[in-house]
């Protein structure tokens, strides 16, 4: 698990580490400049000539010590101050002042052709509004350049909390990043624009009085799935009710309760109706159906499961509405997990007094267009203010919400939060979020019977990243343009494998 920083987050983190611990910024600027210059070395060429491009803050600062650094080592580059001399910070002033000393070859008026790597150093976090006018007109000659391309810490333009380009950004092949991974270094498009992310230590760490307020999962972080009860039956494994599908739409229901089952849930059943039954009992025998909706049958399914799924492929009728109530407020009040999904969403948009049956029980699973309408907010509007929409969700509800999106957001009402950084674009495919609904209960099934409970917000974050592995597998062997729902449940398999190596390790 990695943690992820805001701007002001890492402003802190850096000042706490300086006055507090007492590490000069000077230390931290050349600890920053070397780590920069570890990864160029690694895709260094013979004939070699590097530009590095410099602000008047602590970015150029970072940028004139790779100059420098370079330049020891006998290897030619020069470095351009695009940022006015006058304004320079404290520490940036001392690093031009050591570069002339070493006579690092300063160049005015650069000639972009000329050079076969360019380095950003102009903004760091501290970007706080568009790009415009000179300096555009050099972000745009640097984009331009046939050259291999590198930032330092984010690239220039990159708003370093949401992603959004500032104007114009700095497209790189590789950002070096420091102590923390920006949470604009996670949404899109600042992901795309930093190329590989490399996270580098300069010593700068958690303090008590400062905290990162997210984190991302990692593949060894599956080594939190508990064992599999090796005495273990098909009830001891989770029983999941799938209240999904309304005529003409068992394909929803079949892939997330298929999900489930290949996820590890030991029994399922499907409450639709009854034009789906036997389509429904030749694509999966594995499950049970159930095409009766009465106060009896309903009661008995209730008292069966352990966790509710609601939603996939249910539609939006007056008959699909009274299924969705009647589970949701028979699960409020026997506080039994459910998730919530596709139509189910929608139709708690259309009737917002069912708020009052949602709680810390309940895990929904909005894209950004149903969270427009739960949440009244434009698709711009959210994508702009993605955390802030999620963790506003979850305050609102008492629930966990997953947003998805490129980078899915799940958040908890008490603030906790993930981004999701495995998944690719080959999962925007109709299916993918019935997939998750599945996976979703499966995971939360994996901890019924453990005495540790993890929140649910990790629960819920486990089963984004499982899902995104998936979908990471099947685009290695099948391509992005290729994969279809199916595909993310066929690489189940391999994906739990990794996580049962990596408890073994």
């Amino acid at each position: 698990m990695k943690k992820l920083v805001t701007c002001k987050e890492m402003k802190d983190l850096d000042s706490t580490t300086i006055r507090e611990i007492g590490v000069p910024s000077e230390v931290l600027m050349e600890r920053a400049a070397l780590k920069v210059v570890e990864e160029i070395e690694k895709c260094l060429q013979k004939d070699e000539r590097i530009l590095v491009v410099c602000g008047s803050g602590n970015n150029g600062g970072d940028g004139i010590a790779v100059a420098r650094l370079f330049h020891l080592k006998g290897i030619r580059v020069e470095f351009y101050m695009v940022g006015n001399k006058e304004k320079m910070t404290r520490e940036t002033a001392l690093q031009y002042k050591i570069a002339s000393g070493y006579r690092v070859p300063e160049v005015n008026n650069p000639q972009w052709s000329e050079y076969t790597t360019i380095v950003d150093a102009v903004f760091g976090v501290g970007l706080t509004r568009p790009i415009e006018g000179h300096y555009a007109d050099i972000i745009h000659e640097m984009n331009s350049a046939r050259a291999k391309k590198i930032a330092v810490d984010i690239p220039s333009g990159v708003n370093g909390d949401t992603g959004l380009e500032m104007g114009i950004a700095f497209s790189a092949d590789l950002t070096v990043t420091f102590a923390y991974r920006k949470r604009g270094l996670c949404f899109y498009p600042g992901r795309l624009y930093a190329g590989r992310i490399v996270t580098a230590d300069i010593g700068i760490y958690e303090q008590e009085a400062v905290t990162a307020s997210a984190a991302c999962l990692e593949n060894k972080d599956l080594k939190l799935f508990p064992e599999r009860d090796p005495g273990g039956n098909k009830g001891t494994f989770g029983k999941v009710l799938f209240v999904t599908g309304s005529e003409g739409m068992c394909g929803a229901a079949y892939l997330s309760a298929s999900a489930a089952l290949r996820a590890g849930v030991g029994m399922v059943k499907i409450q639709t109706v009854e034009a789906n039954r036997i389509p429904l009992q030749i694509l999966l025998p594995e499950a049970m159906v159930c095409s009766r909706f009465d106060q009896e049958s309903n009661e008995q399914l209730l008292s069966w499961c352990d966790v509710i799924v609601i939603g996939p492929g249910l539609g939006t009728s007056v008959a699909s509405r009274e299924r969705e109530q009647w589970f949701l407020t028979a699960a409020a009040r026997e506080k039994k997990p459910l998730i919530l999904d596709a139509d189910g969403l929608n139709l708690l948009a259309a009737h917002p007094q069912w708020y009052q049956y949602l709680g810390e029980h309940v895990v929904l699973t909005p894209h950004i267009g149903e969270m427009s309408r739960l949440s009244g907010r434009t698709i711009q509007e959210i994508q702009h203010k993605i955390a802030d929409t999620a963790l506003k969700c979850a305050a609102e509800t008492g629930s966990v919400c997953v947003l998805k999106d490129a980078c899915t957001v799940i958040a908890d009402e008490k603030g906790q939060m993930y981004l999701n950084l495995s998944g690719n674009s080959g999962m925007a495919t109709a299916g993918s979020g019935d997939v998750l609904s599945g996976i979703l209960a499966a995971v939360l099934c994996m901890y019924l019977k453990t005495e540790e409970q993890p929140p649910m917000v990790l629960k819920a974050a486990l089963g984004v990243y499982l899902h995104g592995l998936c979908g990471d597998l099947a685009a290695a062997e099948k391509g992005k343009r290729s994969m279809l729902a199916g595909d993310i449940i066929e690489y189940l398999p391999k994906a739990l494998a990794i996580g049962e190596e990596e408890s073994e390790l």
